[in-house]
Parts: structure tokens; C-alpha cells; sequence
């Protein structure tokens, strides 16, 4: 085991990070007319190859695939510094935040080695493939199915709300081996090539203009078989813990410290308007502001567990359902604000368009309602809900279009 870094070591990296995110960290350009999100993703991997350059990504992952193997206080420190400067890898929220921690925790060490520091360097962006029409909050009543054949396996079915899987090299699918076992059982997880014969990826255009979200169909698509992550059969097991990875990184983004930007936009927007005078305006801020620092503390708390090694638990949720009510709480706080005025005239990227998208927040990652259930069985201990098909086989269940 490596010795702790001193005082001074640690001093003298932070500074490596501020003199680089001062230089390289100036922001990206609007997405207003970019409603695929490939330009801002173009400015996003040549920034992550600056990092990676500057042996400043993948700090604590193994050298031997890609990381630089350092201490959860370099991380810290990182994350910290990066917090002050312009978001500029919101484009690997799913990529690196999901799919690499996945890869490097059930990953061989042949797929880690193939894949890993491509990840970790930008050079390659990874989807995550899990719902589908007929399984939404309940994924495990997933259809798409993987059939055995030799060294291969053949993936049919179709997912949904894929993000960006339009420019995404690869993903990671889970799809049903085993339909005889129970709707939580008889699932196993895949890293599917997204150019591969037989894929076919449609947009999904979205309310705020948006078309980031996509359909994925599978038409028998060869898959590897060394490319299956995990054991045969558990891979609803996994996909748990992805879920759980998925909402500590959308509950917590870039946060490196407690931050209060949503609460900061609202204060320039009551300025602007001259609604900074009324009290109920003024009381609904400092109660933002409460939240804000509640979720980012929480956020803190999830994202040192990672660096102590931990996969993510059922407290993810909490951070996750607390960025869907402050974005809630943000678009009704923006319509008393604005007014009419943010839906009459509103320019592309106003705040119109901005309150529209805060929508996504209370579905992306699993519906508030699913957190709540989270919540309330796994952390505060409450009775779990009834379940009557738990030991079912799948086939035998009218789930998706088994239900005629």
C-alpha cells in the first residue's frame, strides 16, 4: 500500500489543478443550437484528453489500466478546484460516472485493459441501455432478450430513453437469458458495440427541443461472449448497483463543495426583473438555498464513500430525489419570477426553455415516487411493498407484450 500523501504533496497538487483548470477550464459553447449535444461533445473529449494529458483523469483508477492510481484526497482535491470553474464534461455524466465504475468493479481484467483507459480518456463515450416500452420503474420486466450461440450471444429487443447513444461507441445492456427464472433473476449484463450490425438508433425528440434521448433496437446482434459483465443470470444485481452509481452521479454532477448555483441564477433573475424586493420571492431563495447546501452535502457524502472504495447504496437516492425537488421548486420559482414574459417572446435558452427541461429530472434515473420507495424500505427500514410475482417464472407473466 502506497504511503499517504503529506501536507505539502497535496498542497502542490492543488495548485497542478487550479494553474490547469484556469487555463483549459473556460467553458463550453451553448447548446442552443446543438440539439444532439455532438458539438458541446466534441468540446468535451478534447478537454478530457487535456486532462488525461495532464495526468489529471482517472486519478484513483489503476495505472495498469489507465489511471494514475492516486489517493482519495487527490480526488477530493480535484473535484474541489473543478467545482470553481465552468462544467466541462457534463457530456460523461453517463460514460464515466455509470459505465466505467462498472467496468472497473465487474469488469475482467481483459475487458478493463481493452476498454478502460478509453473511457477515462474521453476517447470513447459508453451509453447505458436498461429501460424499455413495457419496463420502465420496473426494469426487471425487461423483454429484450440474449440467446447463447457458440462464442456469441444474439441480442433482440428494443430499449428507450437511451442518452446520447447516438454518438456512443459502446454500451452496456442488460437483456433476459433465462426466462424460466423469476422476473429479478435470469438477467445478464453485456457491453454491446453501438455500430455493430443490427443496431438501430431513432431520436426521440424532446419538449425543450432537445433530441439527446434515443430508441435502440436490436436485431440480432452478435455480441462477444467475453463480453458479458459479471455472472450469467445476475445481472439484475448489477444493474442495481449501476442504478445506484447512475444517481450519485446525477445527484451529485461536478460537485467538489457545497454550491449554490441554481440559488445564485435565481438571484441574478430576481435582480433583473426587480423582484429582489419581494419578500415571498426573497423567503423561496433562502429556502432554495437550504436545499441546495442539504443536497450538496449529501452529494459530499456519496462521492466519499466512492473514493473509500464503496459501491454506491440506497442513500444515492436521497441526493438524487433532492435535485428533482430543487429543480421542481426552480421552475415554479422562475414562473413567479419571469412571469408571462418567460413563455411570451422567450429567446432560445431562456429561461423557458431552461424550465422545460427541469421536467427530466423527476423521470431520469428513476421516478421520484421509486426513490421515495428506496428511501423509506432501505434506509429507513419500512415494510417492503407487496410483491405477488416475485417468484413467478417471467414467461408466465403479462408484463409488456406477453400481457395477450
Amino acid at each position: 500500500m502506497a504511503a499517504a500523501p503529506t501536507t505539502d504533496e497535496l498542497a502542490a497538487f492543488r495548485q497542478r489543478c487550479v494553474d490547469f483548470l484556469t487555463e483549459h477550464a473556460v467553458g463550453l459553447s451553448s447548446d442552443a443550437d446543438d440539439p444532439r449535444g455532438e458539438q458541446i461533445l466534441v468540446e468535451a473529449k478534447a478537454y478530457q484528453a487535456e486532462v488525461a494529458d495532464a495526468g489529471l483523469a482517472g486519478l484513483m483508477f489503476p495505472t495498469e489500466f489507465g489511471g494514475q492510481g492516486l489517493s482519495a484526497e487527490h480526488e477530493r482535491i480535484w473535484r474541489e478546484e473543478s467545482g470553481n470553474f465552468p462544467a466541462m464534461t457534463g457530456s460523461f455524466t453517463i460514460s464515466q460516472g455509470m459505465c466505467l465504475p462498472m467496468l472497473d468493479e465487474y469488469g475482467t481484467d481483459e475487458l478493463r485493459g481493452r476498454y478502460q483507459a478509453k473511457l477515462i480518456r474521453g476517447e470513447e463515450v459508453w451509453c447505458q441501455m436498461f429501460s424499455e416500452p413495457g419496463a420502465g420503474s420496473d426494469v426487471a420486466s425487461l423483454q429484450s432478450r440474449a440467446e447463447r450461440d457458440g462464442d456469441e450471444w444474439i441480442l433482440n429487443g428494443q430499449k428507450v430513453w437511451t442518452t446520447l447513444a447516438h454518438v456512443s461507441d459502446r454500451g452496456i445492456v442488460i437483456a433476459r437469458t433465462d426466462p424460466d427464472q423469476p422476473k429479478h433473476r435470469g438477467i445478464s449484463m453485456f457491453i454491446v458495440d453501438m455500430r455493430a450490425p443490427g443496431v438501430e438508433i431513432r431520436p426521440i425528440h424532446q419538449i425543450d427541443g432537445g433530441r439527446r434521448f434515443n430508441e435502440v433496437f436490436f436485431t440480432d446482434v452478435r455480441i462477444p461472449a467475453d463480453h458479458q459483465i459479471g455472472p450469467l443470470n445476475e445481472g439484475w444485481r448489477l444493474a442495481t448497483a449501476m442504478l445506484m452509481y447512475e444517481r450519485v452521479a446525477i445527484g451529485s454532477s461536478s460537485i467538489g463543495g457545497v454550491t449554490t448555483d441554481v440559488t445564485d441564477a435565481l438571484i441574478a433573475a430576481a435582480r433583473a426583473t426587480g423582484r429582489i424586493a419581494d419578500p415571498r420571492i426573497r423567503q423561496e431563495i433562502a429556502a432554495m438555498y437550504a436545499r441546495e447546501t442539504a443536497q450538496s452535502v449529501m452529494a459530499l457524502r456519496g462521492k466519499a464513500a466512492l473514493r473509500a472504495g464503496q459501491t454506491p447504496g440506497p442513500s444515492g437516492s436521497l441526493g438524487k430525489l433532492m435535485r428533482a425537488v430543487i429543480s421542481r421548486r426552480t421552475r415554479e420559482l422562475l414562473g413567479r419570477i419571469h412571469g408571462p414574459s418567460m413563455i411570451a417572446g422567450d429567446g432560445v435558452g431562456g429561461p423557458g426553455k431552461a424550465t422545460l427541461g427541469t421536467f427530466a429530472s423527476s423521470i431520469a434515473g428513476g421516478t421520484d415516487e421509486i426513490q421515495r420507495n428506496i428511501i423509506g424500505e432501505r434506509v429507513l427500514g419500512l415494510p417492503r411493498e407487496p410483491s405477488v410475482d416475485k417468484d413467478l417464472p417471467f414467461r408466465d407473466l403479462r408484463v409488456g407484450t406477453q400481457r395477450t
